[in-house]
C-alpha cells in the first residue's frame, strides 16, 4: 500500500467542487427525482434537501480519510476490517459499480438513441451504449492530472445547459400536484440517501489527491449537495409537469432537442468515468499485481457488456440494495477512524492479514437492521449506518 506523495497531490477545493458537481450531473439523478412525483413539489424538494443533508455529510466525512491519509477507499477498510476482510468490501464494491457503469451507459444509450430517433430517424441502441462505454473508458484512463480541466470545461457546459432545461420546466411557474401517497416519505428519503452514501465507498479514490483537506471536504460536500439536489428538484418538477418521469421523453416533451442530446453525452461522461475508475482501484486492493491501466480497461469492458442485458426496471431496488449494504459498512469505518484511531499513521494496519470478525459481524447487524426497516417505512439508511457504528464501537471497548 502506498500513499500519494505530496507533489502528486493537485486537487483544489474548485476542482472536488466540479469533480462533484459532474457526478452529480446525470440522468440518474433526474430519474431519481423524478421517482419522487407522488409526493407532490413542496414535500418532494423538502425530501430532498434533507435527504441531501444527511446523505452528503458522510460522503464528504468518508473523502477526509483520504485526503488525510492519501489512500484509496478500499483501502481504508483495512484497519477496521483487517487485509482479507476489506476483499469482501472491495468485491461488493466492484459489483457495484461495474452495476452503476452498467446503469449509466443504458441511460445514455437509450436517452441518445430516442433524442437521435426524433431529430434524424436514426435508431441503433447498442452502438450508442458502446460508442458511450469507449469514450467512458478513455475518460478514465487519462487520469488525474488530466480531469481537472476535462471536469471544468465539461461541467462548466453542462451547468449551462442545466440553466436551460431548468428554464423550460419552470419559466411557468412552479408545476402543482397534490400528493397521491403512492411513495411513503420514509421511502422516498432512503432514495434520497442512497445517492450520495452510492459515491461513498468511492470518494477517497479521488480525495487522496487532495493539497489540503479542509477545501476538499468542503468541495465535495457543496458540490454534490448543490447540483445533486438542482438535478433531483428539477427530476421532480418535470416529472409533475409532464408526467413522464424519464428524463428523455421529458426533455423532447418541453423542446429540448440538441441540448438534451449534449447533456445526455456530457452527463455520462462526467458522472461514469468515476465508476470506471474506481473499478480499478478497488481491484487493486485485492491485488496489487494488477495494473490500473488493465483494471480500468477491464471495468470499462464489464460495464459496457452488462448495459447490454441489464433490467432497467430493477434500478429503485438496485439503489436500495447500495445503501442495505454500504452504509453500514461504513458506520464501521468512520467510527474506527474518527472515534477509535483518530489517524492511519501506523502502516502496519494496512498489512495485517487477519480478519476483524467484530467488524463484519457489526456490519452485517447493520445490514439486517436495514433490510428489516425497509418494509416497515420507517427510514432505514441513517438508523442501519449508526446501529453498525454503535455495535462496533461498544464490541470493540469490549475487547479491548
Amino acid at each position: 500500500m502506498e500513499r500519494i506523495a505530496a507533489q502528486e497531490r493537485n486537487f483544489t477545493g474548485l476542482d472536488f467542487f466540479l469533480l462533484w458537481g459532474g457526478a452529480a450531473v446525470s440522468l440518474a439523478e433526474i430519474l431519481a427525482g423524478g421517482i419522487l412525483a407522488p409526493l407532490g413539489v413542496a414535500t418532494g424538494v423538502l425530501v430532498i434537501l434533507f435527504g441531501h443533508i444527511i446523505g452528503n455529510t458522510p460522503l464528504a466525512l468518508g473523502g477526509i480519510i483520504g485526503s488525510e491519509e492519501g489512500i484509496p477507499t478500499m483501502v481504508s477498510t483495512r484497519p477496521a476490517f483487517g487485509v482479507k476482510g476489506s476483499y469482501l468490501a472491495a468485491v461488493l464494491n466492484i459489483v457495484q459499480l461495474i452495476g452503476w457503469t452498467a446503469i449509466m451507459l443504458i441511460i445514455c444509450g437509450e436517452a441518445a438513441n430516442t433524442v437521435m430517433k426524433s431529430l434524424t430517424g436514426v435508431s441503433n441502441l447498442s452502438a450508442l451504449i458502446i460508442i458511450s462505454g469507449v469514450v467512458t473508458t478513455a475518460w478514465a484512463l487519462v487520469g488525474h492530472k488530466s480531469w481537472k480541466w476535462l471536469q471544468r470545461i465539461s461541467v462548466s457546459a453542462l451547468l449551462v445547459l442545466c440553466v436551460i432545461m431548468t428554464y423550460a420546466v419552470f419559466n411557468k411557474g412552479v408545476p402543482e400536484a397534490p400528493s397521491t401517497h403512492d411513495l411513503s416519505r420514509a421511502l422516498a428519503l432512503d432514495l434520497v440517501i442512497a445517492m450520495p452514501i452510492s459515491w461513498l465507498p468511492l470518494v477517497s479514490d479521488y480525495s487522496r489527491y487532495a493539497k489540503s483537506t479542509k477545501p476538499a471536504f468542503a468541495g465535495t460536500w457543496i458540490g454534490y449537495f448543490i447540483i445533486s439536489s438542482w438535478m433531483y428538484i428539477l427530476g421532480l418538477g418535470a416529472a409533475v409537469y409532464t408526467g413522464n418521469a424519464e428524463p428523455v421523453p421529458m426533455m423532447l416533451a418541453l423542446g429540448l432537442g440538441v441540448p438534451a442530446l449534449l447533456i445526455v453525452f456530457l452527463s455520462t461522461f462526467t458522472t461514469t468515468f468515476l465508476d470506471v475508475y474506481s473499478t480499478a482501484v478497488s481491484a487493486l486492493n485485492i491485488s496489487e499485481n494488477l495494473s490500473e491501466k488493465k483494471g480500468v480497461i477491464m471495468g470499462g469492458i464489464l460495464g459496457t457488456a452488462l448495459a447490454l442485458v441489464f433490467p432497467m426496471t430493477q434500478y429503485e431496488s438496485f439503489l436500495l440494495l447500495i445503501g442495505s449494504m454500504f452504509c453500514p459498512l461504513f458506520g464501521v469505518v468512520l467510527t474506527d477512524y474518527f472515534v477509535i484511531r483518530k489517524s492511519y499513521a501506523d502502516d502496519s494496519l494496512f498489512t495485517e492479514r487477519a480478519i476483524n470478525w467484530i467488524a463484519i459481524g457489526a456490519w452485517v447487524i447493520g445490514a439486517v437492521v436495514y433490510q428489516v426497516l425497509i418494509p416497515l417505512n420507517v427510514g432505514s439508511s441513517i438508523p442501519s449506518m449508526v446501529v453498525a457504528a454503535v455495535v462496533y464501537y461498544g464490541l470493540m471497548k469490549v475487547s479491548s
